[in-house]
């Protein structure tokens, strides 16, 4: 079918696959609106995703139909949107939705005046009921324009309320002084103690999202308080999500989310960024307790991001794999028990729990059945490689292989920590060679971007992009020591300060001010599925600041801090990241330096579970840290120090440990 509209260009997946539909799509820009105010017509906004199982069914039931096609195209512009590609726009019209409908979500269907105000909109529609809504909304542009446009200035302001800090809408009765307590991180942990789901762990009922910032919120806590009820919260969480079906026993790696309270039944879809944060959070648990299984989980799921199809040829990492396969849900994960039985064996019937029955429509996904017990004897080993390697001959779902900066950068960073504490050094080679491509290939002119396809970067880079990858550059230095990283991640720190943050209101604008102008700047402020802007950004430039002791940095983290402080004395468990983050302000972190070829060194200082302590060595760069520490005399010495003041030098392993634990290290 010849191409009909004009997405064939664009980098996102999401937006091509669009391509030939019978609507008349635009890719969000300056044409489209002019269009729209040339015709004298409303604009239609749809919002979604590659991997999003409701996109693909309202543009089977709606978009491929030619009969609603020129509904569409006779009434509106139409405009198709990637909400990874495009967070601005994204969680400006979410907000509106949300204002209109009390809930939101993808796909999204938003309509819009041609100067790009919002004045009605939901999420998914079925086929009938969006035919009816696009007579009824041309009806209304037709006969009470006026009205419409009242209702696009209220929702206006509900967007810009809504996409402002927390601090400056719902938390002004929230106390700043309650982000600087030492009490911050029990209060936190206690209200998510109050939703814990004490039987499958999770927070809250069905459906259950794995959110790695509320873990690591509760290992922090855990760590720093020695609560026993927090880690039981933890680990019942990590093993329940590790023993689910939300988990891909055969090849690695986290679904979405869980549509059931016991992680049975997943959203199949798989995502790049759920699953660096994984990684890393189990990586995290297992240097913390010391718990096998959770280095498995660890291992597994790195394992799934480091081969194909998300790990591209070129060193980049693709975006997510889709829920469909053969356009049935869950079709390439789930098994039929003869098929179970026939590759896997009886020992495969037993292990993932599989019936005749199946426990989805018919079919096994499959599930550990003693939870937490994942070590898996020989016999089972075998046919988990048996039956993987016949699923790999099945059609594996649709696969979004745009790279995001900022998913990517998650992933060095995650990367370069696991890798620093497993002692895998394949993964920080690995690293290495993602961020060297992030580095060539989204930085085509000085200035990051956003999306990267097929050769081509696209969009200007958010401000998450830039705060993690200040976060990913720093990790990388302390796990291999090349000064080159520290520059990266300056470079980054100082464009992030530059072009996001608000001088007038505080914290990190979504869009620089370099970017195009939409009817609101968005703040991403809460922490969910993936820490907020605000979050990331004051945790990687307090983590730089102190390993360079640049103030600018330092400053910029804690007016962070200050300006959400109302919202997190409020509500900390909102905002687990960030608390995080707060808390380790407030203890203060440890400096360690080692100065010459002292690997045995480096390994005590940059293993074990220490969220507070930052590591210098290898190549020296400018700062406090490394001042008197370069020549011959400080060669093979360790110093941990605090706000730059270190104690006497230690020269053995034992030496070092002995003064990290007198300082909480």
């Amino acid at each position: 079918m010849a191409t009909t509209n004009h997405l064939a260009g664009e980098t996102s997946p999401y937006l091509r696959q669009h391509a030939n539909n019978p609507v008349e799509w635009w890719p969000w820009g300056e044409e489209a609106f002019a269009a729209a105010k040339d015709r004298d017509v409303p604009v239609l906004l749809s919002v979604g995703y590659s991997a999003c199982h409701w996109c693909h069914v309202m543009a089977h039931e709606s978009f491929e139909d030619p009969e609603v096609a020129k509904l569409v195209n006779e009434g509106f512009v139409a405009v198709k949107v990637d909400r990874e590609e495009r967070p601005d726009v994204d969680a400006i019209y979410l907000e509106a939705v949300q204002a209109i409908s009390g809930s939101g979500g993808w796909p999204m269907t938003v309509f819009l005046l041609p100067d790009g105000r919002p004045f009605f909109g939901g999420t998914y529609f079925a086929r009938d009921r969006f035919v009816d809504l696009l007579g009824r909304v041309g009806e209304a542009w037709r006969t009470r324009r006026e009205d419409l446009g009242a209702d696009a200035d209220g929702l206006l302001e509900a967007i810009r309320r809504g996409t402002d800090l927390p601090s400056l809408s719902w938390a002004s009765g929230g106390d700043p002084a309650a982000a600087r307590s030492a009490g911050l991180l029990s209060a936190a942990a206690d209200a998510l103690l109050a939703r814990f789901d004490r039987e499958w762990g999770g927070f809250g009922q069905a459906p259950k999202f794995p959110q790695p910032p509320t873990l690591e919120l509760l290992l922090q806590a855990s760590d720093r308080t020695g609560r026993d009820e927090i880690a039981h919260a933890l680990t019942t969480t990590l093993d329940a999500m590790a023993s689910g079906g939300i988990y891909d026993h055969l090849g690695g790696g986290f679904a979405r989310y869980a549509t059931d309270r016991r992680w049975m039944v997943p959203h199949f879809e798989k995502m790049l960024y759920d699953n660096a944060l994984l990684a890393r959070t189990y990586a995290r648990a297992w240097a913390a307790t010391g718990e096998e299984h959770y280095r498995q989980v660890a291992e597994e799921t790195f394992g799934y991001l480091l081969r194909p199809p998300l790990r591209q040829a070129g060193g980049g990492l693709s975006s997510a794999e889709d829920a469909d396969s053969e356009g049935v849900e869950g079709r390439f994960y789930t098994w039929s028990l003869a098929e179970l039985a026939e590759v896997g064996g009886s020992a495969a019937v037993s292990w993932y729990g599989a019936t005749e029955a199946g426990n989805w429509e018919g079919r096994n996904i499959l599930w550990r059945p003693e939870r937490g017990v994942l070590a898996r004897p020989e016999e089972v080993e075998a046919a988990r490689a048996a039956l993987f390697e016949h699923r790999e001959r099945r059609v594996r779902p649709g696969l979004d292989d745009k790279v995001l900066t900022e998913w990517n950068a998650m992933a060095v960073a995650s990367l370069a920590e696991a890798g620093r504490l497993l002692a895998r050094p394949d993964w920080v080679g690995a690293a290495v060679e993602l961020a060297d491509f992030l580095l060539g290939e989204l930085r085509p002119e000085g200035r990051w971007m956003r999306s990267w396809q097929a050769g081509r970067a696209h969009h200007l880079a958010y401000a998450s992009d830039h705060a993690w990858l200040v976060e990913a550059f720093s990790r990388l230095y302390e796990s291999t020591g090349e000064a080159r990283f520290i520059g990266e991640a300056r470079n980054a720190a100082d464009a992030l300060i530059f072009l996001f943050w608000d001088e007038e209101t505080g914290g990190f604008r979504t869009a620089g001010w370099d970017g195009e102008p939409l009817v609101a700047q968005a703040k991403d402020s809460y922490d969910g599925a993936v820490p907020s802007t605000q979050s990331v950004a004051a945790g990687a430039l307090l983590r730089l600041g102190t390993l360079t002791g640049v103030e600018q940095y330092l400053d910029a983290a804690r007016a962070t801090i200050a300006c959400m402080a109302p919202a997190l004395g409020k509500a900390p468990a909102a905002f687990a990241a960030l608390a995080a983050v707060a808390d380790l302000d407030q203890t203060g972190l440890t400096e360690v330096v080692v100065s010459g070829d002292r690997p045995d060194l480096v390994a005590i200082a940059g293993t074990g579970y220490r969220p507070g302590t930052v590591l210098a060595w290898g190549e020296p760069f400018d700062s406090p840290l490394w001042k008197g520490r370069t020549g011959p005399e400080a060669a093979g010495k360790a110093y941990v120090c605090r706000d730059f003041a270190c104690r006497a030098p230690a020269s053995t392993p034992a030496e070092l440990e002995t003064q990290l634990e007198a300082w909480g290290a």
